[in-house]
């Protein structure tokens, strides 16, 4: 038995390494996703960061620009959908690794965006199988930016 969840256990930790999630947290990182009802791609993002073992708030709102404004984002990093996690923004379609880095290194930035919705990122899978090479962006203080991840 006890060999038994030593495997199930070795398995966990592997699964949360490989997807980004924090591995074996006491308890899941919470996010809250503030998004449209109309959007479906944000409902995809969710799932993925679902499946890494993060907990999601779900907030429907009528419009994230406001949100966005407030937290600092400028409106040329905007997206469909914003969350908040750890004390930062996260706005568009982040794959969850970038996300976890984020929180174990802990710049001292806004947060981080990917601007646009490229083919490929997490939500936004085509049935081509298409992808587009993308950045995922940090997030300064009054709207400057750096590279942080680069995917595709």
């Amino acid at each position: 038995m006890t060999e038994m969840l030593t495997r199930r256990y070795l398995l966990a930790a592997s699964v949360a390494l490989v997807s980004g999630a924090p591995a074996l947290a006491a308890s899941p990182t919470p996010v809250t996703v503030y998004k449209t009802a109309s959007c479906g791609c944000c409902k995809g993002w969710i799932t993925h960061m679902r499946r890494a073992g993060y907990l999601i708030k779900e907030v429907v709102v009528e419009d994230v620009s406001p949100l966005g404004r407030r937290h600092g984002v400028p409106f040329e990093l905007s997206s469909c959908h914003l969350a908040t996690v750890g004390g930062y923004v996260v706005v568009g379609h982040i794959p969850p690794a970038d996300i976890a880095r984020l929180l174990r290194e802990k710049p001292k930035a806004l947060g981080i965006a990917v601007p646009g919705m490229p083919f490929g990122s997490p939500g936004m899978e085509s049935p081509k199988g298409e992808v587009e090479a993308y950045q995922t962006l940090l997030l300064m203080p009054g709207g400057k930016t750096r590279v942080f991840a680069r995917h595709g």
